[in-house]
């Protein structure tokens, strides 16, 4: 019964935004989502909900960790778990820039049970990104509304709307306790 929510709920272990219409240097662009990226990066959990289709109503729970995909590759790599009661599922995801836009997957892509990444572009504190599977397009939109707060909303395309399915407020996980040096 969750399976196929856990399918559309791997678009969540993400992140991402709308172009600000401006024109900018390509070393200025990677520099921007190199920045985002970065912010990204870390320890999130939050509780979500299903907003609309048959599961509506449906609350849920994700802890996840982002990581830098490396030294010349912008984007980031995604794994953790989101839990639905006792069902837990593991959920994972690689972003990466292809060109001017992005390209990847969520869990094992539309090949398999998750989503594909079809595009994307980030401005300023969010990124969009462009999913697929099968008949299925939608977007998924993260804003990092401060350094600690991350906000998902996934939204499929009907007719000729985007109506948003799935919402997932994210918080930080930063660790508490401070750490020292003594002087010899």
């Amino acid at each position: 019964m969750y399976s196929r929510f856990f399918s559309l709920l791997g678009g969540l272990a993400a992140v991402m935004s709308v172009s600000g219409g401006l024109a900018v240097s390509d070393v200025q662009a990677a520099s921007r989502d190199d920045q985002f990226f970065g912010s990204v990066a870390g320890v999130w959990s939050g509780p979500g909900e299903i907003v609309a289709g048959k599961y509506k109503g449906t609350k849920f729970t994700c802890d996840l960790t982002g990581e830098p995909l490396g030294d010349k590759d912008t984007g980031i790599k995604l794994g953790g778990t989101c839990r639905v009661g006792v069902f837990k599922q593991p959920m994972s995801a690689i972003i990466s820039k292809s060109g001017n836009s992005y390209e990847g997957k969520f869990l094992d892509g539309s090949e398999g049970k998750g989503l594909d990444i079809v595009s994307g572009q980030v401005s300023g504190d969010k990124v969009v990104l462009g999913i697929n599977r099968a008949k299925l397009n939608g977007a998924m939109v993260a804003r990092v509304t401060n350094n600690t707060s991350m906000n998902i909303t996934i939204s499929v395309k009907v007719a000729d709307q985007m109506v948003p399915v799935i919402g997932l407020t994210l918080a930080r996980n930063v660790d508490q306790m401070a750490v020292g040096s003594i002087k010899p």
